[in-house]
């Protein structure tokens, strides 16, 4: 049994009855809903023993359980072991919804506690319009970690930095007057800014506050008076205040937003993405409030200006020889025998990475999956899990890097000795997909979940699929998932827009056997037009080479063949100036033409 997460069960259990409060909604979030959270957020996961990004805890009197998606199955599975909290599988046939399961478990008359600082109010409607119905309280102001989590983390204090106009090619003043133009076609006067990544990009501002995405803990109230950032003082110095001050910002402690949101004037109309923004918060506006839908610093931040693409692709060819170097290595290490662990494959990849101009970070914890670890959608390595590698059998690398002229976010499959004919199949079947996709020419209005099955369609001939989205927008030296849109089975309503930046990543996973994933960025830019109006397309951002050894030709198809060679060759011919003599020559094997 984990003695320890029972024990603190037990705690948050006594705190729950001292309020009278009969179940507890625990979600993965922080008070600007992101889904990378600093450690002083992290609640569910201090909780729960659980330290996937995504997934919701229930705590009742005797009972616990937590919701995660199919990326975090088999890790959730393993992590609450012991626990006594219940794994449902989100997303499954016969999972009961959270709403579902607290009217199926508590009697008429209970009292359900959440804290109103880390849900939207969306998602509170919909929960007490369930729980209503079978006679169950909603409770939004239960937040009593603090009483017995005695050494959670302090908020975080990483200092702001100015992100220069030449990587981010438009000045803050510029942004703010964008966004409050928008906000005046929807008949409010100012806006108020949540989402820290939205922020960062406003104010070309950026900080360490969150693990590998460059944020600061803020918030931002945008107005035609002067702006206010709600940040705390101890990030800022003499050099970052005065620019702030010249781009017309003003400061407040963290603390002070809901006192400054609560005094505004009844007059003030102030446009919210109320999807993004904190029930408290929203409640404290109230009628001030005017919910705009997606807000337009998250639209205007998706579609990159000509010096972010710019910046791309340097970035992009930066990360593809490191890539090169960092695959060599491996190769080398197989061959000659040196003892090779999924934790050194995360410090290969860091030790190339870093030696790029502009280096920062990288993008999100890498996935390097071992043979049945591969399966395991967003499989981290620890020092109790980390497998070493034997020269058979495949391998899943999915990494990135945060430059300051741009995010990276590529996953290899590679093969580690003679691959089996199941091995090749499946990668082709999903190289296909990523072809399929990689090649499409689409109206402009176009929405991800309407390109989602290109990329499937060759699995489902087989009986196969994957549960998670095959695509998602990426930030500019900010978050590696970032909105508003993204290619998924479910229905999205923001379009690919041109100058945004997707993953292409189909997979396929066979539980306790292997992973396979191939990923690269994609540019969304315009393709034609004909009487029929626009039409876009996709422009392979990523620099670096398929395992070829994985390639099956005979269930390929000549135009498939064709698009692989002829990205091998673009490959070659973007890094090759940047390598050694012995880094060309394995790269123009690693690329050469495939063979029927």
């Amino acid at each position: 049994m984990n003695t320890e997460i029972i024990n603190r069960l037990s705690q948050f259990r006594a705190l729950m009855a001292e309020r009278g409060i009969d179940a507890a909604i625990v979600r993965q979030a922080d008070p600007h809903q992101g889904e990378y959270l600093a450690p002083h957020w992290q609640v569910r996961r201090w909780l729960s023993g659980f330290t996937g990004s995504a997934g919701d805890l229930v705590v009742c009197a005797d009972k616990a359980a937590l919701w995660t998606d199919s990326r975090y199955f088999l890790q959730a599975a393993q992590q609450l072991e012991g626990t006594t909290i219940e794994l449902m599988k989100d997303g499954l046939p016969g999972t009961p919804d959270i709403a579902a399961y607290l009217c199926a478990t508590l009697p008429q008359g209970s009292t359900v506690g959440l804290d109103g600082m880390l849900f939207t109010r969306a998602a509170a409607d919909k929960l007490r319009l369930a729980l209503g119905a079978a006679g169950i309280n909603l409770v939004t102001t239960f937040d009593v970690i603090d009483r017995i989590w005695h050494d959670r983390p302090a908020l975080p204090d990483a200092p702001v930095f100015v992100h220069e106009t030449k990587y981010a090619g438009k000045d803050a003043r510029t942004k703010l007057a964008e966004e409050l133009a928008d906000a005046r076609t929807k008949g409010a006067d100012a806006v108020f800014l949540s989402t820290l990544d939205d922020i960062a990009w406003t104010l070309n501002i950026r900080s360490n506050d969150v693990k590998h995405t460059p944020v600061a803990t803020a918030f931002l109230y945008i107005a035609n008076g002067g702006s206010t950032l709600f940040i705390d003082p101890a990030k800022l110095n003499e050099a970052t205040l005065a620019y702030l001050s010249s781009q017309g910002v003003t400061t407040k402690p963290y603390n002070a937003v809901k006192d400054f949101l609560g005094a505004l004037g009844t007059e003030t109309k102030v446009l919210v993405d109320a999807g993004h923004t904190a029930l408290e918060l929203l409640a404290i506006l109230g009628d001030r409030a005017i919910d705009g839908g997606i807000s337009a610093a998250a639209v205007l931040k998706s579609v990159k200006n000509g010096t972010q693409l710019e910046g791309v692709r340097r970035a992009m060819q930066r990360d593809g020889v490191a890539m090169v170097r960092s695959l060599m290595e491996i190769e080398r290490r197989m061959a000659d025998g040196t003892t090779t662990t999924e934790l050194d494959i995360d410090a290969i990849l860091h030790k190339y990475r870093s030696m790029g101009e502009g280096f920062f970070d990288a993008s999100f914890g890498t996935i390097a999956g071992y043979g049945p670890h591969g399966a395991i959608v967003h499989y981290e390595a620890t020092a109790e899990s980390s497998s070493t590698l034997r020269p058979e059998g495949l391998l899943l690398i999915d990494s990135g890097a945060q430059y300051l002229d741009g995010t990276t976010d590529i996953t290899r499959t590679i093969c580690l000795g003679t691959p089996t004919a199941a091995e090749r199949t499946d990668f082709t079947l999903v190289m296909k997909g990523h072809i399929a996709l990689a090649k499409a020419i689409f109206p402009a209005g176009t929405r991800g979940a309407q390109l989602d099955a290109l990329a499937r369609q060759f699995l489902w001939k087989h009986g196969l699929s994957y549960l998670h989205g095959t695509g998602h927008g990426v930030g500019h030296f900010l978050s590696v998932h970032e909105g508003p849109h993204s290619i998924r089975l479910n229905y999205v309503d923001a379009p690919l827009l041109p100058g945004s930046i997707t993953s292409n990543e189909p997979g396929l996973y066979r539980e306790n056997i292997h992973g396979i994933r191939c990923e690269n960025l994609v540019l969304c830019h315009p393709e034609m037009t004909t009487e029929f109006g626009e039409f876009l397309g996709f422009e392979t951002l990523t620099l670096c080479p398929f395992d070829r050894s994985l390639f099956d030709t005979a269930i390929m198809t000549d135009e498939e063949i064709e698009w692989v060679d002829n990205y091998h060759a673009t490959v070659f011919e973007r890094l090759a100036p940047s390598l050694t003599d012995a880094e060309r020559v394995w790269l123009k094997a690693a690329t050469a033409p495939l063979n029927r």
